[in-house]
């Protein structure tokens, strides 16, 4: 894989898959290698998809200051990225957590995004929680799986660590699919694999960001911001997705039926259509 420094002298990896203009995309997890949203290849029209190893994930050096796996301290790494690939303006998705990362990145280099694509994104940087979350496990409650889900997230959310929340975390992931069909039990079993704990215990950690003037600076953020949630996501979910893109100074929000927190692999045909539209607009 190819590789890069950041500022800090962390080498960091990437993998491009195909063609065209960029799209850089930076994973979630948090903590999780950008191997799972290869899926994305495709869905973005006439475009390379560059997915980042976020730092100690994946082929990614870990740094020497766990510090720096904080949200706001990654915004570095996105920017060296887009340095090392000699862009002056690119377009950035974000997925789960790294819509916060995302965000910051537009507010602290604005001049530097073309578009922002948020994809299932977490709202914690802008204060935003969670209010039909209980509604939305309820609306899986036909499930045949739903009971031992249930019990799963129950206890992944309620585990005092990220390191004690892993063993519970594939037995919550019904929830986090459309369908729990064998892709997406595939999908499910290859992110204890693909995390890194530090990674994952570092990105929340010692945040002091004040979401108050975050708020308030997306609300005059120029960038053009596509927010996509699944319609059976509880985390978050359409109505969070909605405040969000409400926020934004240019935000819309889409909602895809009949998905989860992977769109991309619920209804590929329509992602790829909400996403590669939503690229191709002029600015």
């Amino acid at each position: 894989m190819p590789t890069f420094a950041s500022p800090d002298g962390t080498v960091l990896a990437y993998q491009v898959l195909g063609d065209g203009a960029p799209l850089l995309c930076v994973p979630g997890g948090p903590g999780r290698a950008g191997e799972y949203l290869a899926g994305l290849a495709g869905t973005a029209g006439q475009r390379s998809l560059v997915l980042l190893d976020n730092r100690g994930t994946g082929a990614s050096q870990a740094p020497t200051d766990p510090g720096s796996y904080r949200m706001e301290r990654l915004v570095d790494d996105i920017e060296a990225l887009r340095a090392h690939l000699g862009l002056e303006r690119a377009d950035l998705l974000g997925h789960s957590s790294a819509g916060n990362t995302a965000l910051l990145y537009a507010l602290r280099h604005p001049e530097r995004v073309s578009r922002l694509v948020l994809v299932a994104p977490s709202t914690r940087v802008v204060g935003i929680g969670v209010e039909d979350y209980e509604e939305a496990l309820a609306r899986r409650a036909h499930e045949d799986w739903y009971e031992t889900a249930r019990a799963g997230i129950e206890a992944w959310t309620g585990s005092p660590t990220i390191a004690a929340s892993l063993p519970h975390r594939e037995q919550a992931a019904p929830f986090f699919y459309g369908r729990w069909d064998r892709a997406a039990k595939e999908h499910a079993r290859s992110e204890l694999r693909q995390m890194s704990v530090p990674a994952a215990t570092g990105f929340y950690d010692g945040i002091t960001l004040d979401t108050n003037e975050v708020m308030q600076a997306v609300g005059k953020l120029d960038t053009p911001t596509l927010v996509v949630t699944g319609e059976l996501d509880p985390f978050p979910t359409p109505a969070t997705g909605a405040k969000l893109a409400a926020l934004l100074g240019h935000g819309e929000s889409s909602v895809q039926p009949g998905a989860g927190h992977y769109p991309w692999l619920d209804d590929r045909e329509v992602f790829g259509r909400t996403l590669s539209e939503f690229l191709a607009r002029p600015l």
